[in-house]
């Protein structure tokens, strides 16, 4: 932890926020309360599961709850429980983020999506060229983030590979991209891994969710798998010379710009790095 802690005392002032999520992890709790201390911002974070969604929002506008995170599976059907959606959950038609602005009388809850925008922010650190082709594989909801945020960036030639041809077809034709079932020998200077292939604990965990010819033959290699962050795709990458994304920047991105959202600070990017490798821990 950088520094001590100096997140006051909690009492009736400390705000609170939380995560709705089918199954719950630790990962948020570590991530937000962490940098609380360090910042010494009074807010509490904290995880929970539920199977009523429009009572656990009512009670989010009820309670003055400062802001909630939503993973699945509540991320479309939170949409008609709030009061405004912003465009990066419009673009995708899923929420991961709800703010409550508490002087509103009653509340007021806006819903964002920080996939969306954390996809969008590294493409633009990492100077993705918007005229180079993007081959995307997965057809998921986290799919859907990440082939609108690439669209949204400009990027008009890509295809989807999912085998999963109804989700797959019908993303790539949202997205205005062609629809493969499998890679073969497609090459793109941009792929994409949304899939669990390579995620620590799954059947394909020593699996890489490309070739070693079509990762050679890339410009940029991206994994949206976050654990571990050094997965069999990123180190063939790596080997090959070949810049690479990793899933640990995406979850720690959007992690960020819910925090802020939350609570009108942003952390610096070592702030954010610690925060991150602590959560994952």
């Amino acid at each position: 932890m950088t520094g001590a802690a100096r997140r006051p005392p909690l009492s009736k002032d400390t705000r609170l926020c939380i995560s709705l999520a089918g199954r719950p992890s630790n990962i948020g709790t570590r991530f937000h309360n962490h940098l609380y201390d360090v910042l010494g911002l009074d807010f509490l974070y904290k995880a929970f599961t539920t199977t009523d969604i429009a009572a656990a929002i009512g009670g989010v506008r009820a309670l003055g709850i400062r802001g909630c995170s939503v993973s699945m599976p509540f991320k479309q059907d939170v949409l008609a429980l709030v009061d405004e959606v912003e465009p990066s959950a419009q673009a995708i038609n899923a929420v991961n983020t709800i703010v409550n602005d508490v002087t509103v009388s009653g509340g007021r809850l806006t819903a964002s999506n920080t996939d969306y925008l954390a996809v969008q922010r590294l493409i633009a650190e990492h100077g993705l060229d918007p005229a180079a082709p993007v081959l995307i594989r997965g057809s998921g909801g986290m799919a859907a983030a990440v082939g609108s945020a690439f669209r949204d960036a400009g990027f008009r030639t890509g295809t989807i590979v999912a085998r999963n041809r109804t989700t797959g077809a019908e993303l790539a034709d949202r997205l205005g991209y062609d629809y493969a079932v499998d890679v073969g020998s497609r090459i793109a200077a941009v792929i994409v891994n949304v899939t669990p292939v390579g995620m620590a604990g799954g059947p394909q965990e020593r699996d890489s969710a490309f070739d070693t010819a079509t990762i050679a033959r890339a410009e940029t290699v991206f994994d949206v798998v976050a654990m571990p962050s050094e997965t069999p795709l990123i180190a063939a990458a790596r080997d090959a010379g070949v810049p690479v994304i990793t899933g640990a920047e995406v979850i720690a991105l959007q992690a960020a710009e819910q925090f802020e959202r939350y609570t009108g600070v942003r952390p610096t990017p070592g702030q954010i790095a610690e925060a991150s490798a602590i959560s994952r821990a």
